[in-house]
């Protein structure tokens, strides 16, 4: 029987420069986001923190961790709106087993 729905948790890395109205503009778009294309579980803002190795000349990024409940071609879609947003420097979306 193949998988209605999966568990999944994204990761993703926000330039600081943006502000904070600027973060939490993201953060709310990628929430509604999740929100439409599944079930949004929990939202972890870590905050801003030193990345392990520059990313475009930043030594710092802010960090969110999302998990949510969603049909398995949601996270790709969520992964391609977040590489065209500016402002996102990475993120990094996986399966969470059961």
């Amino acid at each position: 029987m193949a998988k209605i729905t999966g568990k999944y948790e994204v990761l993703y890395i926000i330039d600081p420069a943006q502000g904070e109205e600027g973060i939490a503009t993201l953060v709310e778009k990628f929430k509604a986001m999740v929100e439409a294309g599944g079930t949004l579980t929990d939202i972890d803002e870590w905050g801003k923190r030193r990345l392990a190795y520059p990313i475009n000349d930043l030594p710092e990024g802010y960090y969110v961790l999302m998990h949510y409940e969603s049909q398995p071609s949601f996270p790709a879609e969520l992964e391609r709106v977040m590489k065209i947003t500016d402002g996102v420097l990475r993120c990094l979306t996986t399966a969470v087993e059961e």
